[in-house]
């Protein structure tokens, strides 16, 4: 599975970070063609499930993931939230810890590893390439740089 991984700094306190990173709906806009549809009842917790839908007209598919760690960041304490890939199309995984910084602000890792069925591992490198890419400009706009 490729590996992406993306450390950020942000001047926004743990809590905010954490506030605009679990924002699902918002995830969505931020990737091209995507929008996220959220399945079970607000608020975000341990089973919360929702679907990032990326394409144009017929030609789509669907992200489905689950939240399967909910831990929000506390004085002094990192946040992390885990998402289990659960498609037919995208599987794998997706960690986001916030860890709060001592003067201000975080810093944020985003860890993912995924896989596209029916594309050969010898594309892992593009794969893990365009997610730090699109994920990585996501994050920025995330966090309001």
């Amino acid at each position: 599975m490729p590996a992406i991984r993306i450390i950020r700094r942000t001047h926004l306190p743990a809590a905010e970070a954490w506030l605009r990173l679990t924002d699902w709906e918002r995830h969505g806009a931020q990737v091209p063609l995507t929008r996220t549809i959220i399945t079970t009842p607000p608020p975000t917790r341990v089973g919360t499930i929702f679907t990032a839908r990326t394409g144009v007209g017929r030609i789509t598919f669907d992200d489905p993931m689950e939240v399967t760690v909910w831990r929000p960041p506390a004085p002094g304490i990192p946040g992390l939230v885990r998402l289990e890939k659960r498609g037919r199309t995208v599987t794998g995984w997706a960690e986001i810890e916030i860890r709060p910084l001592g003067g201000a602000g975080a810093e944020v890792h985003w860890r993912e590893e995924l896989r596209l069925r029916g594309l050969p591992r010898a594309l892992d490198p593009v794969v893990a390439a365009a997610g730090r890419f699109l994920f990585g400009r996501a994050l920025a706009r995330l966090l309001g740089r």
